[in-house]
């Protein structure tokens, strides 16, 4: 089964990357661009079958590595 998550800043929490990307982008001439949040996308192989077992696998290796739950926010889909 293949999973996808999405690790994003939350909203509230200030994102120096993001604006940084953002700076860069207009000085490159892409006024377009509004404000820019950096976040990480992860593709995982599971060796299940079983959808329930992997929500909750994918769910507590979110929450205990692979995002800071304190100012991250996280999602993942399933796929198989």
């Amino acid at each position: 089964m293949k999973a996808t998550v999405y690790v994003t800043i939350k909203q509230n929490v200030l994102d120096p990357q993001g604006s940084a990307v953002q700076g860069a982008l207009h000085s490159m001439g892409f006024d377009e661009v509004g404000k820019v949040r950096i976040g990480k996308y992860l593709e995982l192989d599971l060796n299940t079958t079983d959808r329930a077992e992997a929500e909750a696998r994918l769910k507590a290796m979110c929450e205990k590595l692979l995002a800071n739950t304190v100012i991250e926010d996280y999602r993942f889909e399933l796929e198989g």
